[in-house]
Order: structure tokens, then C-alpha cells, then sequence
């Protein structure tokens, strides 16, 4: 089982952000998931951590992640098999 951790600002009020982006991390990977951790950070962090290695950082990107590149990113580390379905083929 695995664990992710998304660390959000919450000087930017991106907590609702970063809880809609864990639910839907949740769905999709339901039975591989051990824990889905939300850590407030400060000074615009939006950081996402999949198995201690990190997927996604909005200072290094200079974005927010649409939710279907955080799923593919996120399924590279925990579940590298697991075909995505539409979100996969968008592209």
C-alpha cells in the first residue's frame, strides 16, 4: 500500500484545492492508497508526494497540475500497470 502527501499553503487558501484533488487521487486509486495525507504549508508550497518522491511542485512547474497529469504522475509511482482509462487517452 502506499501514501501520499500533499502539502498546500494555506496563506493561499488552496486548501479546498489540494481536498478536491485527494478525493479524486482516493477514487482513482482505491485499494492502493494506504493514507492520503493534506499538510498546510506556507509561502505558496502546493507540493504532491507519492511514495516520498515528489510528483508535483508548483514552484518547479510554475503551475497547478490538471488533475489528469497528478493521476498520471501519481500512477507512475504507485501503480505504474494501471491503465487510467480516458484520462489516459486525451492527449
Amino acid at each position: 500500500m502506499h501514501s501520499v502527501i500533499i502539502v498546500y499553503c494555506t496563506q493561499c487558501r488552496w486548501m479546498l484545492r489540494a481536498a478536491w484533488m485527494a478525493q479524486e487521487l482516493l477514487s482513482t486509486f482505491d485499494g492502493e492508497i494506504a493514507e492520503l495525507t493534506l499538510k498546510p504549508g506556507t509561502g505558496g508550497i502546493f507540493e504532491v508526494t507519492a511514495d516520498n518522491q515528489l510528483v508535483w511542485s508548483r514552484k518547479q512547474e510554475g503551475r497547478f497540475p490538471e488533475i489528469t497529469e497528478l493521476k498520471q504522475r501519481v500512477r507512475d509511482v504507485i501503480a505504474p500497470e494501471q491503465d487510467l482509462g480516458h484520462s489516459e487517452r486525451k492527449k
